[in-house]
């Protein structure tokens, strides 16, 4: 039997998982993080993009954060996410429209553009889609 770490994602409005897992693999704020069981304890930030966990089982599950934190402790592995989901609950048209639209924002520049909301909308809109592109690569899409 594989070594496990407890783990949990939770969002500002639910707890999307919990369960023992053997990896986790995010992007955080200074390059790509692996957590294995016996981890250093660690708080850092998190980029918005795909939370890929490996199960006990050895299957994968990609999730999607949008942004927050992840700490490590003895046995636990907590992401606290402003906002998280599995990948295959995103929804592929609506985050091609987001960009779209964030990219349309950016180009025009009416008298009441916000860049740092219309800047985040995209950096969003484009983690889900690469958080949707690695689950099809895990299906073998």
């Amino acid at each position: 039997m594989a070594a496990t770490i407890h783990c949990d994602i939770v969002s500002a409005e639910k707890e999307i998982f919990s369960g023992r897992i053997t990896m986790m693999s995010a992007t955080g704020t200074i390059g790509e993080l692996g957590i294995l069981p016996g981890h250093a304890p660690l708080l850092t930030g998190i980029k918005p993009g795909p939370v890929r966990l490996t199960m006990e089982d050895g299957e994968e599950e990609v999730f999607f954060a949008s942004g927050g934190y992840l700490e490590v402790q003895p046995g636990v592995v907590t992401i606290l996410a402003d906002t998280a989901a599995r990948a295959e609950d995103l929804d592929e048209a609506a985050a091609i429209e987001a960009q779209e639209s964030a990219e349309r924002a950016i180009q025009d520049q009416a008298a009441d553009f916000d860049f740092s909301l219309a800047a985040s909308q995209l950096a969003n809109a484009m983690a889900q889609q690469r958080t949707l592109e690695e689950l099809k690569k895990r299906r073998g899409r």
